[in-house]
């Protein structure tokens, strides 16, 4: 059994991995005093660290796999291992950029749904420029794009709408138009990718503005409804679309 003794997590990159999975690392990876990550030796080039990603956790000499999906390995410096599933619900992880419901109010403190199994919270401080006296129009109902700052198994995941400079960097109350839709979080990173394909093709079929939330929720908005509907069915569908069907689909819609 793999899990028992283990098998090279370059041997399965690419290939399906099952939850109790044990992949081993090559004799240089050395763990790190945190326990969270792993890092290169002294004597290996060039330094960085190996990061260990979603669905894999560390394990001794290596990375024990805690979701089913594909193994994915990114090169350079240290590099990162993760498992690509296609999981819909989402666990909150600090730093993730989500989009919240607010779902109430609770004082200085708004409730939101993120998708996970509790509310997130975020304070009504958590956005530039707020103070006690000039606090944010935020209403039950309304769209937050944000960012976690605190999210373990331990304690309820919160959100800010501010980067470390107190600027607000693009987060904040999202626009009443629009439309909000889910897919999985393996489509979200993949269309999160450096110049990904998908965003560059659509791009250039309407003009339309787009927030990516890491759990798994999308919203859109074109300059009109069915513009915008149009775009939500071709990013629902390219999920299970080639490269070749989503662009003889686009080609069909542009008229060429």
């Amino acid at each position: 059994m793999a899990a028992e003794r283990g098998t090279a997590a370059e041997a399965l990159v690419g290939q399906v991995v099952l939850p109790g999975d044990l992949l081993l690392l090559p004799a240089h990876y050395d763990e790190d005093a945190e326990g969270e990550r792993l890092r290169l030796s002294a004597g290996t080039a060039p330094q960085g660290r190996l990061l260990c990603g979603p669905g894999l956790r560390r394990s001794g000499a290596g990375l024990l796999v805690t979701k089913c999906g594909l193994l994915r390995h990114r090169p350079g410096g240290g590099g990162a291992y993760w498992v690509d599933s296609q999981q819909k619900r989402y666990v909150p992880v600090k730093g993730d950029h989500v989009i919240g419901i607010v779902t109430a109010k609770a004082g200085d403190v708004f409730r939101l749904d993120v998708g996970g199994s509790e509310p997130a919270s975020l304070s009504y401080l958590a956005f530039e420029g707020a103070t006690k006296r000039n606090r944010p129009n935020v209403q039950v109902g309304d769209l937050i794009y944000g960012q976690f700052v605190v999210a373990n198994k331990d304690m309820e995941p919160e959100m800010v709408c501010i980067d470390s400079s107190g600027r607000s960097s693009g987060m904040g109350i999202i626009g009443q138009d629009g439309f909000l839709f889910k897919v999985s979080l393996g489509l979200i990173r993949k269309l999160l990718a450096p110049k990904c394909e998908i965003i560059q093709e659509l791009s250039q079929l309407y003009p339309f503005e787009l927030v990516l939330g890491m759990n798994g929720r999308i919203w859109v908005k074109a300059k009109t409804v069915q513009q915008t509907l149009i775009i939500v069915n071709i990013l629902e569908a390219c999920e299970y679309m080639t490269a070749e069907q989503r662009k003889q689909a686009l080609a069909k819609l542009s008229g060429n």
